[in-house]
């Protein structure tokens, strides 16, 4: 049964002029140059690309340049490496560029790799021996410590079958990338092919791609089409996390994009200016101050960034901190992702770190639990981190939120918050779309909730309780709307509150009368009893009783929640008896006289003047007990 071959990203690094395009030459038959200038030249100034398959690998090949001048190039390719061919030449060894390199090889995390110890033709045994002795010590308590080092030729041919060997066994031992996450590409160049359009090209750090599908592209959030795609140079049907992938765009012209964007499943991420990370700053490195500007390199893409250390004034050579990084450009980042960090001047590599945060707020004095907050993220334990998540969100996180922050898979998020849920750590507010808040918020809710209707009872003795949307908007903005219903519905379940319709009272509450108040709800509704359909005002009413206007403005809304008496219209209220009287009175005229009624009919029938007739009669239509019909009425 054949299996598809493991992709790897292999990463060339070393000082100019040691060899490492003449040694990907050799290995693949496809010389990564490919400008004019390089060729003329001889040296690497951008990235090159080749590939090779070997058994049950695929190999990517990102040549990078060795020269100072364009260590800014090699980062935009050195993201995406599953291993590190550290490239050292027989005749001169270690060099400047070498420790550049693979300083920064270390700092993006890279943990395999093998040594191609190159132009061994130009050197004798001993100063072979020698030289492999040197870069033994030097790599001693490194993650190439006890890399192969392995001698070549890339002219005489020597050594390059014992060095695939080598390759492809470090390869098959290397972790491979994660093609069942969301999609992200970061672009390392851009062009545009006759015929076809827009071309960008990059190595692919997660998730899968192919023809047809939509992709946004960052840091614009514009959405595109995808025409095509090529891995290994050939056209294929999709390509998948650790392969080399171009990428033909439809709906965009190829001036519009650049090294650094990032093209990714569309809908899921946000791009950022600001950043919460672990920087590491190298023994070599100067300290790094308090707001120190420097050059930040992560993906493919490079832009200025301000240092805020957390909790302290400098950086110390060979030391760690967590840091704020405020960003002059918006890149796309997740957690995890490793970035290196140079100096603003001269631009030397100091160091480099990996994002905890990737969507980190503005540091404040008072918001003293960052620190606890960033070392929760950086123990990367799912449910921690999600639940420190909540904790920190003054509202709630929403679904959309914690998959933007983590780059987490929709099955990952519902497994996660269903844990948290079942522990008692979060809430889960909404099931569809996900909103989670935390324990503490949601008890807090609860007992504003429970405390708004003890107050409200107090204050309205009279009253059966509070609706809903009044309840709510009591609450202010720190509420959410979800949180409220869910806060409610579980003090309902408790039978702590309980509902009547749209309001809400305490459980077991009555509305009770003292002696002078039930004397004046009989009053009200004697008063308009009485009257039939000619009813006297309202204010009328109200004034003629034993109590003071506000407890009899509440007596009267008793009676109309009790259905005991009807409002018409503002300034109309009729008793329930002579409405259904009406009612009678129509359905006995329908029988003798038709279904159709006038406006003079109406008045003559019910013995009232026009000021009652016309809002009865519109009172009816609303009931469906008549219908206008010009200027009259049918009886339905």
């Amino acid at each position: 049964m054949s299996t598809e071959p493991k992709n790897v990203i292999v990463g060339t690094a070393g000082h100019i002029d040691h060899g490492k395009s003449a040694l990907v030459e050799a290995l693949t038959g496809t010389h990564p140059d490919r400008l004019e200038e390089e060729k003329r030249r001889g040296i690497t100034i951008d990235l090159g690309f080749a590939f090779l398959e070997e058994q049950d690998v695929r190999f990517g090949f990102v040549d990078v340049p060795g020269h100072e001048r364009f260590v800014s190039n090699m980062l935009a390719g050195a993201g995406g490496m599953d291993l590190v061919v550290l490239v050292i030449a027989a005749d001169e060894s270690i060099k400047p560029q070498t420790r550049e390199h693979f300083d920064i090889c270390r700092l993006l995390g890279i943990k395999r790799g093998v040594v191609a110890l190159t132009k061994s033709d130009l050197v004798d045994a001993d100063t072979l021996e020698l030289v492999r002795l040197e870069i033994e010590e030097y790599l001693h308590n490194s993650f190439l410590a006890g890399a192969p080092i392995v001698p070549v030729s890339a002219k005489t041919r020597a050594g390059l079958a014992e060095f695939k060997s080598e390759l492809r066994r470090v390869a098959l031992e290397a972790a491979g990338k994660n093609a069942g996450r969301h999609f992200r590409l970061p672009i390392d160049r851009a062009f545009a092919i006759k015929g076809f359009g827009a071309v960008v090209t990059g190595t692919l750090i997660s998730g899968s791609v192919g023809a047809g599908d939509e992709v946004e592209l960052f840091p614009e959030r514009k959405r595109l089409r995808v025409r095509g795609v090529q891995s290994g140079g050939k056209s294929v049907e999709r390509a998948f996390a650790g392969q080399r992938t171009a990428v033909n765009l439809a709906g965009i012209e190829h001036t519009a994009l650049q090294r650094g964007m990032v093209l990714a499943t569309p809908g899921k991420f946000r791009s950022t200016r600001r950043i919460d990370a672990r920087i590491h700053l190298l023994p070599s490195a100067p300290k790094l101050k308090h707001r120190s500007r420097v050059h930040f390199h992560v993906g493919s893409s490079e832009t200025i960034a301000e240092v805020h250390l957390h909790g302290g004034t400098e950086l110390l050579p060979g030391q760690s901190a967590l840091a704020h990084l405020r960003l002059q450009d918006e890149v796309l980042a997740l957690p995890g992702d490793r970035f290196i960090v140079r100096q603003f001047s001269p631009a030397t590599t100091i160091g480099g770190g990996e994002v905890l945060d990737a969507l980190a707020r503005r540091p404040l004095a008072r918001d003293t639990d960052r620190i606890v907050f960033l070392e929760t993220l950086e123990r990367g334990e799912p449910s921690e981190s999600i639940a420190a998540m909540t904790e920190r969100v003054p509202l709630s996180l929403p679904f959309s939120e914690i998959v933007a922050r983590t780059g987490w898979l929709e099955s990952e998020v519902h497994e996660v918050a269903q844990k948290l849920a079942a522990s008692g750590r979060v809430k889960i507010v909404s099931a569809e779309p996900l909103l989670l808040v935390s324990a503490t918020s949601f008890e807090d809710a609860r007992q504003k909730i429970a405390a708004k209707i003890e107050s409200f009872h107090k204050q309205n003795p009279l009253l059966p309780g509070i609706t809903r949307e009044d309840l709510r908007t009591s609450l202010g903005r720190r509420v959410r709307a979800e949180t409220f219903r869910a806060a409610l519905d579980e003090l309902v379940t408790q039978k702590k509150l309980e509902l009547q319709g749209e309001l809400v009272k305490r459980a077991g509450s009555t509305v009770s009368l003292d002696a002078e108040e039930a004397r004046a709800k009989s009053q009200i509704e004697l008063a308009f009893a009485t009257a039939g359909l000619a009813v006297p005002a309202v204010k009328e009413v109200l004034s003629g009783l034993p109590v003071e206007a506000k407890r009899a403005e509440t007596i009267l809304q008793i009676l109309l929640r009790e259905k005991v008496l009807v409002r018409v219209t503002l300034e109309l209220i009729f008793h329930r008896d002579a409405l259904a009287q009406l009612r009678e009175r129509l359905a006995s005229y329908k029988k003798t006289k038709g279904d159709r009624i006038s406006v003079p009919a109406f008045k003559d029938l019910t013995g009232i003047t026009r000021k009652y007739a016309i809002p009865l009669l519109e009172y009816l239509d609303r009931g469906r007990v008549t219908r206008r019909a010009g200027d009259e009425r049918v009886i339905l």
